[in-house]
């Protein structure tokens, strides 16, 4: 997995609540192989008309929300049920980084594990956030994982994000890489363990 330290760029303003993950992807979509990518069906029944032609006011579908790398949206994202094609399909399309106040709990550990950073910001930044971006569609938005910071214009505020995550994030660990960090400590406790308890070492006779 890709480390994730910094992502500056545009933002994509959804602005939407409750955004839940049959609308991030519908499971008719789910058919297709993953290798052949998700991206085009991202929100796919929110950004197109019932003859599949894109909607031209969705965000996604104009400049500079199309080729955003940061999504920002209102409460509860990734609600509903656990398919992490919903996670594909953002990263797929090129989203690295989410702002939300908060989310659905399993869609935040699958983004993570993905790749893809779900930031908590409070719901007042991500007010002030929409409305300059309403106001600059172009506005630049910087997202810094060492300082847990979001910057846009003359604003920089703190964004919540748990410490293991944050750190897998950083260091582009899956769960097994975070468990090899720590092989010392593993190592060590083998070793105080066989020597404490000799009778449980692998090959031993215990009658003996």
């Amino acid at each position: 997995m890709k480390p994730l330290v910094q992502v500056a760029g545009h933002a994509c303003a959804l602005g939407l609540a409750n955004v839940d993950t049959d609308q991030l992807i519908p499971a008719r979509f789910m058919k297709r192989p993953r290798s052949e990518g998700y991206g085009d069906f991202l929100m796919h029944d929110l950004r197109r008309d019932e003859e599949g032609a894109e909607k031209p006011g969705f965000p996604l579908n104009r400049e500079p929300g199309r080729s955003a790398s940061i999504l920002v949206a209102r409460r509860n994202f990734g609600s509903g049920s656990s398919r992490e094609a919903a996670v594909y399909a953002l990263a797929d399309h090129g989203i690295r980084v989410i702002l939300a106040p908060t989310y659905g709990d399993i869609f935040a550990s699958n983004a993570v594990k993905n790749g893809l950073l779900p930031a908590v910001l409070g719901e007042e930044e991500i007010e002030e956030l929409l409305a300059a971006l309403a106001a600059v569609p172009e506005q630049h938005v910087a997202v810094d994982l060492t300082t847990c910071t979001v910057s846009w214009g003359n604003r920089a505020v703190p964004f919540q994000i748990d410490t293991v995550w944050r750190e897998q994030l950083l260091n582009g660990w899956d769960d097994i890489d975070v468990t090899r960090s720590f092989s010392n400590e593993i190592a060590r406790f083998r070793t105080a363990t066989e020597r404490e308890r000799p009778w449980m070492k692998r090959g031993r006779d215990p009658g003996a």
